[in-house]
């Protein structure tokens, strides 16, 4: 006797005994004095929460497939964003190249200072 089911009448019987599985553990546990059927309740609702995972398996599938993922991760890089432009002649930008410049030697006079037998260890 083979009968056949469409999908939507499997989805369908499946969310059904789903929901019966999670009111089932649910009035076990509530109407319970021992913790024995706690636990008898506590199993019906694992088995509904397994029930809605297999219910989502397809969708869960689809959204968190790596091909589709992959490409979007690849994407996020970091562009740096300019600074607006002043022109040649205006004095922020060349004070800023100069400021940068001054700080990159004060550095490399520090490091030839700390360095043993650098020209910088006599001075006192």
């Amino acid at each position: 006797m083979d009968t056949a089911i469409s999908s939507r009448d499997f989805r369908c019987l499946q969310l059904a005994c789903v929901a019966l599985g999670l009111v089932a553990g649910i009035i076990i546990i509530g109407v319970s004095v021992s913790k024995a059927a706690a636990a008898v309740g506590g199993i019906f609702i694992g088995a509904a929460g397994l029930g809605f995972l297999m219910l989502g398996y397809p969708f869960l599938k689809a959204r968190l497939n790596s091909d589709h993922i992959l490409p979007m991760i690849g994407n996020l890089r970091i562009h740096p964003h300019p600074g607006p432009d002043h022109g040649e002649g205006q004095s922020s930008t060349n004070g800023n190249k100069e400021g940068v410049r001054s700080s990159l030697s004060t550095v490399s006079r520090t490091l030839e200072r700390l360095k043993p037998g650098g020209r910088g260890t006599g001075e006192g």
